[in-house]
């Protein structure tokens, strides 16, 4: 089985170099404050932050990245070992919807999952962080079409260097390791008109150094000197050099065939939901699956879901429901449900209902507690819903943090079951809310 592998950015060129080098990543963003890492940084070393070189900029910034993507990773495992309760089957093909086939501690069915926390090596955390230097200054993204047609018109007909820092994480032990690559790249003498209408594309305003090799740009970029992966975004070479030194073969994480590959595009050969916004993620384990139950479920490895309540600090009674209003493009958009999504490739449901809660409801792992779960279980495909509360002194701040929702909102528990939900959810409900009055009555604060 392959070492999994986090990418710690967004960055459609950087997920495009991993995969086809035979990586599919999974994503997690580090929404790091770059300005206030060299701010910081500085302060600390008692140096002005503008003296600090491009090359001491981008391995800063590269770790800052993965270790805030690998502090969430180890939030997930914390709540995962925490988690106490049971965990109860359905097997309604077989037995009947809302038979129960199994009863097991949680913990039991976690290390029967296994999943990403009980690897002996890997997940492997990748963090990259690219800026451009042309006459000893750092450009890192112009965001505005004056800054980007300043610096384009600025780099015409010149040569500057593009510095990419790389951190490598092992997850299973914590070793980190990081360095920058760098490239000369050398620009064509190109037009005004091209400026202008180079820019018109978008592609200029959210890149480093306001170009790309791998995109509309790349037809005027006359000559390169150094690694061209590393100009993309993440320097293969270099990245290989890291994950070896951590005592890892690069070919251990490979987790896509030849087919795969080489097909259309990154997640090729594997069918996503066409609705979906043109620039949404695709993580691994994306994907429809054709179940016996006669219809196409969401999660190549099944999915699984967050459903977060709230209690009274004095009686511990529920008192509201975390509920997500699901965005109009989703399966049954405009219905209520819980945050969650597929899981992803070497995750356990468990854990892929804890990130997928974050990425899209703003749930931190270390702000509840997880106190059961509830597995719907087709054979070829599974849902699992990870029943969890608040943690006393603890207060989750729900926010939209991508595009899947048109709203999280907290919802009075007796108001739940008149909302407009989800088909499974409509079903689940009224045993949910049984089995949630029962565990807040046994589970103490």
């Amino acid at each position: 089985m392959s070492i999994p592998v986090i990418l710690a950015s967004q960055s459609k060129a950087r997920r495009d170099v991993l995969f086809h080098a035979g990586i599919r990543p999974t994503i997690r963003v580090s929404h790091v404050d770059e300005a206030a890492v060299i701010v910081n940084t500085a302060a600390q070393q008692g140096i002005d932050p503008d003296s600090m070189t491009t090359q001491e900029r981008v391995p800063l910034l590269a770790r800052a990245k993965a270790a805030a993507v690998y502090r969430d990773y180890i939030a997930i495992s914390a709540a995962a070992v925490a988690a106490v309760g049971e965990e109860h089957v359905s097997r309604p093909l077989t037995d009947g919807f809302g038979s129960i086939a199994s009863v097991m501690p949680i913990h039991d069915a976690i290390d029967a999952e296994g999943g990403m926390a009980n690897r002996a090596v890997g997940p492997l955390i990748i963090g990259c962080d690219s800026m451009f230097e042309l006459d000893g200054v750092p450009y890192g993204k112009p965001h505005t079409v004056a800054h980007a047609r300043e610096r384009l018109a600025l780099m015409r007909g010149r040569t500057g260097t593009l510095w990419t820092g790389h951190c490598v994480i092992d997850a299973a032990t914590g070793s980190m390791i990081s360095r920058a690559s760098h490239a000369e790249v050398t620009f064509a003498n190109y037009s005004d008109d091209n400026i202008e209408r180079y820019i018109a594309t978008g592609e200029p305003l959210e890149v480093a150094g306001s170009f790309t090799l791998d995109g509309f740009g790349g037809a005027f970029i006359d000559g390169i000197q150094g690694d061209p992966s590393g100009i993309i975004g993440l320097s293969l070479p270099l990245t290989r050099q890291l994950v070896e030194e951590l005592g890892i073969s690069w070919t251990d994480l490979w987790n896509l065939d030849r087919d795969e590959q080489q097909g259309t595009g990154y997640g090729s050969g594997k069918a996503v939901d066409p609705k979906a916004p043109r620039d949404n993620v695709n993580q691994p384990g994306d994907g429809f699956i054709d179940c016996a139950c006669g219809h196409k479920h969401w999660g190549l490895n099944g999915a699984s879901g967050v459903l977060l309540c709230r209690r009274d600090p004095e009686s511990g009674e529920i008192t509201d429901v975390l509920m997500q209003h699901r965005a109009l493009w989703s399966a049954e958009g405009g219905t209520w449900g819980i945050p969650g999504g597929a899981t992803a490739d070497g995750e356990s449901s468990l854990e892929g209902a804890l990130r997928e809660s974050f990425e899209e409801a703003n749930i931190h792992p270390e702000d509840i507690a997880v106190v059961g779960s509830y597995v719907e279980d087709h054979g070829p495909w599974s849902y699992t819903t990870v029943f969890a509360f608040e943690k006393p002194g603890h207060t989750v701040e729900p926010r939209a943090n991508d595009d899947e929702s048109l709203e999280i909102a907290w919802v009075p528990f007796d108001k739940v079951g008149s909302l407009k939900l989800l088909t499974a959810m409509q079903t689940d409900w009224p045993r949910f809310e049984e089995r949630l009055r029962q565990i807040a009555a046994d589970y103490e604060q």
